[in-house]
């Protein structure tokens, strides 16, 4: 788990000064690691802000499934980032809000 780490904290600084191809290029390779990511970037999704984190937002929801359990852990401890883990698992789910 520890080798995920750094790189996503490298993606982040890079997503921080990144053009729009840069940043599709970090979003496409954080989704192709896929599920072992997840823990990494629910954590950074609480403390990110602007447009990296509708970045990770939008990693989590290509990733799927293997996101929902995380985000509703990390919604239980954190009662500020509850609606948006509801609001991406509605995403992921394809459930009409």
């Amino acid at each position: 788990m520890n080798t995920v780490l750094l790189p996503i904290n490298e993606y982040l600084a890079k997503l921080e000064t990144a053009d729009n191809n840069v940043k599709n290029e970090i979003e496409n390779e954080l989704v192709n690691i896929g599920k072992e990511v997840v823990p990494s970037l629910v954590d950074s999704l609480q403390i990110v802000k602007g447009k990296t984190r509708g970045i990770l937002a939008m990693v989590l929801i290509r990733i799927g499934e293997s996101s929902v359990d995380y985000l509703k852990k990390a919604a239980q401890t954190n009662s500020d980032f509850e609606w948006i883990a509801n609001y991406l698992i509605t995403e992921i789910r394809g459930i009409a809000a």
